[in-house]
């Protein structure tokens, strides 16, 4: 049996660094997937998918991602289920990270910089944009066009 996922979006929020009562990091996120199509109104569409990362990868993602980044993630999808507070039975799904890849950088004031391992995009001039390879496309990635486009 097979349950690998790789998925790349943007971040809805900054990511919530905890720790395990035994000293595990771990972080939570959500992606915001876009879908390769549009509704019948014409208007796109995204999935908002639900990742844990653990150990030291989530002390990086806590560190350096933050709202509207663009992250891509490997891992495997869980399910669960909890009691609400009413008693219900509710149930989630999301995807537990093997690996986070930074896929975007940013110098945002009083955020740390990516260390350079983690980049996988180079420097631009300040007035050109970024380009980032995506199957057999580029796509725009300039910050000054992120930030307009987030639906969040």
């Amino acid at each position: 049996m097979i349950n690998r996922v790789i998925i790349v979006g943007r971040l809805t929020k900054d990511p919530e660094l905890r720790y395990t009562p035994g000293g595990a990091a771990v972080v939570r996120f959500t992606l915001a997937v876009n879908r390769t199509f549009s509704n019948q109104q014409g208007e796109k569409q995204a999935d908002f998918i639900n990742v844990v990362v653990w150990r030291k990868q989530a002390e990086n993602a806590a560190n350096y991602l933050h709202k509207g980044h663009l992250a891509g993630v490997e891992g495997r999808i869980q399910t669960g289920s909890y009691e609400g507070q009413d008693g219900k039975r509710i149930f989630t799904t999301e995807v537990v990270a093997d690996s986070v890849q930074f896929l975007e950088t940013r110098k945002t004031p009083g955020q740390p910089q990516m260390p350079p391992q983690s980049q996988n995009s180079y420097e631009q001039p300040q007035n050109q944009p970024a380009y980032t390879r995506r199957a057999d496309s580029y796509v725009n990635t300039s910050p000054s066009t992120l930030e307009d486009d987030l639906p969040f």
